[in-house]
């Protein structure tokens, strides 16, 4: 199995990038954000190699850092997930944003990816809440994770604390970090209550 190519770009598609190492082509299909980041034609690049073999094919998938492709392999482990939609999530999330979606069950984030609907999404939400800690290096920071709560996705015991926070006098973006954390911490069916209290806590660290 391939785990690692190291060569230079000899061009780029839609969705793969054709790398020439020592003089031979290799077709790795790739993430959009992944192939935003590769250099341009000619010059050196190195690529995480996923090897998919079929029985009638058999196909290599890049990654720009080994993180993305834990994540690729994570992602595909939930029924209805295959390559074509794990690398459409991973081409509108980056791997801390993916982690907090999930930590934070933001099912919206994830489906705003191409063919990922709701059912879909909710699936990936549940098979993955526990599984995903251990992929995760470092636990999204308040602000991270706030950055993904959007607050016409969330329920309203989240949107409740939220202002009662910002009635306190702390600012809403803070808040929706604090919340955002708390859910984490406490479910997202915790209470309004719990979620101030949580939330108090967390503007203070």
């Amino acid at each position: 199995m391939i785990g690692k190519l190291k060569g230079a770009i000899d061009s780029l598609g839609e969705d793969f990038v054709i790398l020439d190492v020592h003089g031979v082509g290799y077709v790795v299909h790739c993430s959009q954000r992944t192939l935003q980041k590769l250099p341009q034609a000619g010059e050196a690049a190195t690529l995480a190699i996923e090897t998919q073999v079929r029985e009638d094919s058999i196909k290599l998938f890049g990654f720009d850092t080994q993180s993305e492709r834990d994540w690729f392999r994570l992602l595909q482990s939930v029924q209805g997930v295959g390559a074509k939609v794990a690398l459409a999530i991973l081409s509108i999330l980056t791997t801390s944003e993916l982690a907090s979606a999930i930590a934070t069950q933001q099912q919206a984030v994830i489906g705003r990816a191409p063919g990922v609907g709701p059912k879909l999404a909710a699936r990936i939400m549940s098979e993955l809440k526990d599984k995903a800690s251990g992929f995760i290096t470092t636990a999204p920071t308040t602000q991270q994770i706030g950055s993904q709560l959007q607050e016409s996705s969330i329920s309203a015991s989240s949107r409740d604390a939220i202002s009662a926070l910002v009635n306190l006098g702390y600012g809403r973006p803070q808040c929706v970090a604090a919340v955002a954390a708390s859910v984490n911490k406490l479910g997202v069916n915790a209470e309004t209550g719990a979620l101030i209290r949580q939330g108090l806590k967390e503007l203070a660290t």
